[in-house]
């Protein structure tokens, strides 16, 4: 028995379309088709398979129960030939023309133009797209297909990464601030009485309050640069990643606050092809640079320290 498919691409899409739209009519319009054409090819790949996909309730087409397998089947296929269509060109083409990068923001900035700098110096034609997010808006850029590169702080279901970085973040003011003048070891009581500079979470869905607290006040701002900058003149205090501020707490202007517990926070960054198997030369060369450039800077502070 031939182990070639029966069943065409276009018939897969055609059934797939009415399925999405609600109608033939609806999916001959998306698919640019006649109705009859779309109809057609479902039946086509109904009498081939030996199956019935769908059922006429009233003037509607609804799936039989074998119908809703082939459908998210037919879905996995249809997005596979897709992969396979984009790795060929990205193959054929050699390095990709557009990268899309999605990086947490508590990643360290200068480590990652750094990574990007030397990037360009090996490919030049090469145009990153950044997309600077917060927790679910850098997991969203990878479950929608914005970013073919991630660093992010979990890997959702169905995708490969590995541990990058671990951050060291730290409670910090001004040292002029309140907090720095109560002159003893501070509670949670202390912080809820002055104001929390948190970061915005990115992405359609937000709803972590990861690194946050209850406090009477509080700023929620969409970039660390705008946090950094409002602890640094004084109006309140936050926890940042130590990599992030290291400048300033050298310069002075900005102190570790003296807590009885909770001074330190950790987290771990994870490193993700978006598409492990069709990912292109250019997207697997920027992500062997970054883990190379923080493979480096660990080295360095641990011979440091």
């Amino acid at each position: 028995m031939s182990d070639n498919p029966y069943i065409t691409l276009e018939q897969w899409r055609s059934l797939i379309a009415v399925v999405d739209t609600g109608s033939y009519a609806s999916a001959a319009l998306y698919l640019h088709k006649s109705q009859s054409s779309v109809s057609y090819s479902v039946q086509k790949l109904e009498a081939l398979l030996n199956i019935t996909a769908f059922e006429i309730h009233g003037r509607k087409a609804v799936l039989t129960t074998t119908g809703q397998l082939l459908y998210h089947r037919g879905k996995n296929l249809l997005a596979e030939a897709a992969r396979i269509e984009r790795s060929a060109k990205k193959l054929s083409a050699g390095w990709e023309a557009e990268i899309r990068l999605a990086s947490e923001l508590i990643f360290p900035t200068w480590l990652l133009l750094d990574c990007l700098h030397q990037f360009g110096l090996e490919s030049p034609h090469t145009r990153i797209e950044l997309i600077e997010s917060v927790l679910g808006g850098t997991t969203e850029a990878l479950l929608t297909g914005q970013a073919d590169l991630v660093i992010a702080n979990t890997i959702p279901p169905g995708f490969l990464g590995s541990a990058l970085i671990h951050l060291r973040f730290i409670a910090v003011a001004h040292p002029d601030h309140a907090l720095h003048r109560v002159n003893r070891t501070l509670t949670m009581q202390d912080l809820q009485a002055e104001r929390h500079l948190v970061i915005r979470e990115s992405g359609s869905k937000r709803n972590s309050k990861t690194l946050t607290m209850e406090a009477t006040q509080r700023w929620t701002v969409s970039h660390n640069a705008t946090s950094i900058e409002a602890v640094v003149r004084g109006y309140g205090f936050a926890w940042f990643p130590e990599e992030n501020i290291r400048t300033h707490l050298e310069a002075g202007t900005l102190k570790p606050l003296p807590l009885a517990e909770g001074s330190e926070r950790f987290a771990t960054l994870y490193l993700i092809l978006a598409d492990a198997d069709g990912a292109g030369p250019g997207t697997r060369r920027l992500a062997q640079l970054i883990r190379e450039g923080v493979a480096k800077e660990c080295h360095l502070k641990k011979g440091l320290d």
